[in-house]
């Protein structure tokens, strides 16, 4: 699915690279291009899809976006829920929307990305971790 050039992949890559450093969270990108299902729905498939809840202190994050149909969410496995304020998500999502509404998903992308990281290194600082899930984006192929 062509909906990211090479260097646009590289950029959520690298953000997704970054914000580990400092963590024992793990952070994926899952790309599709349509999503019929409630979005909150869709991304939690992909979220086990994915064995993102197979982390050991199940700190997952996940960021989803169906480009065509412009739906995105970012959700987060148990353990990270239960210590980011109960807004959290919803206002990373409202950062995120801010690039989105301009046109710059990448930018939206990473900007949730780092919100996430700084989180995830609040709360689970990085200590004696390895990297429990690939950083490469998933890409889906919708309905």
């Amino acid at each position: 699915m062509a909906v990211f050039n090479d260097g646009e992949q590289q950029r959520i890559r690298e953000a997704i690279h970054e914000a580990e450093k400092c963590t024992s969270g793990e952070l994926r990108v899952c790309i599709e291009k349509t999503c019929s299902d409630n979005v909150l729905d869709r991304a939690a498939k992909y979220f086990y899809q994915l064995d993102m809840h197979k982390t050991k202190l199940r700190n997952g994050v996940l960021v989803y976006v169906a480009v065509v149909d412009r739906k995105f969410a970012i959700i987060g496995d148990k353990g990270i829920n239960k210590v980011v304020h109960k807004d959290f998500w919803d206002s990373t999502k409202e950062d995120m929307l801010e690039h989105f509404k301009n046109g710059n998903i990448v930018e939206g992308i990473i900007t949730g990305l780092k919100i996430a990281g700084d989180q995830l290194e609040k709360y689970f600082p990085h200590g004696e971790d390895k990297n429990e899930l690939p950083d490469d984006i998933a890409f889906m192929d919708g309905d």
